[in-house]
Formats: structure tokens, C-alpha cells, sequence
């Protein structure tokens, strides 16, 4: 009992100091299910599918938001150009080239082949199809699909990505069971968000110590 106890008070713990979704902390805001917001959150998976820092990532796209290029229109008009600027402003220059003919390359497949990424799921048969026709795309690998489609699991009906090895690693480490979870619900996309900080964060952060070192309830 005593040791369940604990665990609960990590997994309260875990949540409430790393649990922010990804897409929360930079003030998108993907509930209400807006082709908007959820285009924002596409952009910004696309900056954080490459191998670079999660800070780089995000202050690139902070970037973008600043020059409102946040729509596939306003990505189609900003050129290859500008959004090497852009890229490179936000301190995205390892893959400035590379990421802007994606990006260009994302909005014409986008609005070619469904027009918005609703109808993308709209047209998806389950979750799996979902996924495949994410990946279909030029660019967008496994795990960009993954780091979009995690956050969206209490949005869209057919976005249920299995959970990535090193997050159920870490789940491991705390001794959850993500199998016992409805990964339908906020509180799993939060968990899982949380996950993924703790472990980019466990060897210099104290929170995460003292998370792991909580004493077991009497």
C-alpha cells in the first residue's frame, strides 16, 4: 500500500511540474479543434521532428509567430527565401535549407491533396490510416506524426499514436503503467508530455530528484 501511495503522489507530481502539452506552452491552443491552432501545432511539430533543441525549436517558431506566417497560405508566400530568414532567425540554421523546401513542399501536398489538415482525418479510415497518410507526405517521418498527433488525442477521434520507446522507458522508471491509462484524455497527453521533459531534464534538474526521491506515505 505504502509503495502505490507513493506512486501516486509521483505521478501527481510528475504531472503537475512537467506536465504542460507542448503545444499549451507555446499558446496554442488545440481544444476547441480549430484548423488554425492545429496547423499552428503541425509547423511547430515539424520545427521539433528534427534532431535539435527542443529551446531552438520553439523560439524558431515563435519566429514565425511573430511574422504571422502561421497559415499554409502565408508559408506559400513568404518563399524559400524568407523562410530560411525565418529559420535562421530563430536560430534553426542546421537545417534552415532543408526545413524551408519542406515546409514549401508540406503546404502545396496539403492543399493538392485534402485542402486542410481536418479533412485529413476526416478522410482517415482509423488510426493507423491516419498516420500513413501523415507520413505519405514528403518530410514527415514516424516521429513527426508521432509529436503531432500525441497532442491531439483528445481532439480528433482517430489520433491515438502508440506511445514512443523512450517515453514508455521513462514511464518504466516511475513505475507507470501506461497500459492502465485511457490515452484518449488530457490527463494522458499531459503524462506523456511530462515523460518527455523528465527525461530530457534528469540529470541537472532538482525537481526531477526530488520527484523520484518523494518519501513514502505513512
Amino acid at each position: 500500500m505504502k509503495k502505490t501511495l507513493k506512486q501516486e503522489k509521483q505521478l501527481k507530481a510528475l504531472i503537475k511540474r512537467f506536465g504542460e502539452p507542448f503545444s499549451s506552452s507555446l499558446g496554442i491552443n488545440l481544444q476547441g479543434g480549430k484548423e488554425e491552432e492545429i496547423f499552428k501545432w503541425f509547423l511547430a511539430s515539424v520545427l521539433f521532428g528534427k534532431r535539435i533543441s527542443y529551446r531552438i525549436a520553439a523560439k524558431t517558431y515563435e519566429q514565425f509567430e511573430s511574422c504571422n506566417v502561421l497559415k499554409p497560405k502565408a508559408i506559400a508566400n513568404t518563399g524559400w527565401d524568407g523562410l530560411v530568414k525565418l529559420l535562421d532567425d530563430g536560430g534553426y540554421v542546421r537545417y534552415d535549407f532543408s526545413t524551408a523546401s519542406k515546409l514549401l513542399d508540406l503546404v502545396k501536398q496539403l492543399q493538392q491533396n485534402y485542402g486542410t489538415l481536418t479533412e485529413l482525418h476526416k478522410k482517415a479510415a482509423n488510426p493507423k490510416d491516419l498516420e500513413n497518410r501523415l507520413t505519405q507526405f514528403k518530410g514527415i517521418g514516424p516521429v513527426t506524426a508521432n509529436i503531432f498527433l500525441r497532442e491531439l488525442r483528445a481532439v480528433w477521434k482517430k489520433s491515438d499514436p502508440e506511445p514512443l520507446d523512450f517515453i514508455k522507458q521513462e514511464a518504466a522508471k516511475f513505475q507507470i503503467d501506461l497500459n492502465k491509462f485511457n490515452r484518449k484524455t488530457k490527463t494522458f497527453i499531459k503524462l506523456e508530455a511530462a515523460l518527455i521533459r523528465s527525461r530530457k531534464q534528469k540529470n541537472d534538474n532538482s525537481a526531477y530528484r526530488a520527484i523520484q526521491n518523494l518519501p513514502t506515505a505513512r
